[in-house]
């Protein structure tokens, strides 16, 4: 079983101007699990470079209000999540962001706060983040599981006990989601969809734009290997790739084929597309591109994904410097 994700742009509407780039984090200063933490100094540098560059810092809902609206976004707006609930959160992060005065999202499992484990907040925690101000929770369900590797009426009950334990501790349910570890198939993004949620995001690269499909959200990873400001900096300056007609439909790849036959059609007015590179875990150097008229774009991988999660990412320099980033 695999496991990949693409942003797509809807199917319908028109593309707005501005885009937004959304980054993820976990931990702060546990640098002994450096493949989910970011260390003090990549942080600072982090919130140094939006506080000093000419970024807009926005709030994950105002950004979500434009996708629904279809209303412009500044160019280079950012915004900062953290999933999970690590006590770092609370006692590196949060400070640290509240000094800066940049709001943040934070998508929260109930089950590891609820079992008081040492390295997790506890919810007096969270009612005092809250109360401050600046800060956003998300829904990251009870378990923290796999939702592919379930049907929808375990990952039901998972997300309605993670709603009731919201209730009960904050006297609200977020109304935007994350999945757990960024995976997701076409079921588990419909069935969010269902029931209410405004957005839902993985752990994908790429910026955000209005038109974007709203349930299939990009966030750019941050940790000790690909948190240093060059990389920072590489991100916040993304630009949309808006694509449509991606294959395989389904992100989620159980059986063959294995490597996916990955293609999809531009749906902006991209120049340049000659200059396309496409990457994909497990392998060295950039993958096969061939073009189908001016905007089918069809790649093709030379091995298949290990099991697990796997990525292919595209990207496209513009002309002013910066990266349009599938």
């Amino acid at each position: 079983m695999v496991n990949y994700a693409v942003a797509r742009a809807a199917e319908t509407g028109q593309i707005a101007a501005g885009s937004a780039t959304i980054f993820i984090y976990h931990r702060f200063g546990e640098d002994d699990i450096p493949r989910t933490n970011t260390t003090i100094a990549q942080f600072e540098a982090h919130l140094a470079e939006i506080s000093a560059g000419d970024y807009t810092p926005m709030a994950l809902p105002d950004i979500i209000a434009a996708l629904e609206n279809g209303t412009p976004l500044p160019d280079r707006a950012v915004a900062i999540t953290i999933d999970d609930g690590y006590l770092s959160v609370y006692e590196q992060a949060w400070p640290r962001l509240r000094d800066a005065g940049i709001p943040f999202t934070l998508f929260l499992s109930t089950d590891s706060i609820d079992a008081e484990y040492k390295s997790f907040m506890r919810w007096d925690h969270v009612r005092e983040m809250v109360a401050g101000g600046n800060v956003t929770i998300g829904h990251h369900g009870a378990a923290h599981q796999h939702m592919p590797h379930y049907d929808d009426a375990r990952n039901l009950v998972d997300i309605r006990r993670a709603s009731l334990r919201f209730k009960e501790e904050l006297g609200f349910v977020p109304d935007i989601f994350a999945y757990p570890y960024g995976e997701y198939s076409l079921a588990n993004r419909d069935q969010i969809a269902e029931l209410g949620f405004r957005a839902a995001f993985g752990q994908h690269s790429g910026a955000i734009y209005p038109g974007m499909a709203r349930f299939e959200l990009p966030r750019f990873p941050m940790n000790q290997q690909f948190g240093d400001i060059d990389r920072f900096r590489l991100a916040a300056n993304a630009l949309p790739f808006p694509v449509t007609d991606v294959t395989p439909l389904d992100t989620y790849i159980v059986t063959d084929p294995n490597p996916p036959r990955f293609g999809f059609t531009v749906a902006g007015e991209l120049r340049g597309l000659d200059r396309l590179n496409c990457f994909a875990s497990g392998h060295d150097g950039p993958l096969k591109v061939a073009f189908l008229g001016e905007k089918r774009v069809e790649v093709r991988m030379r091995r298949p994904f290990a099991p697990g999660r796997g990525r292919i990412n595209c990207t496209l320099l513009d002309r002013s410097g910066r990266w349009h980033w599938l």
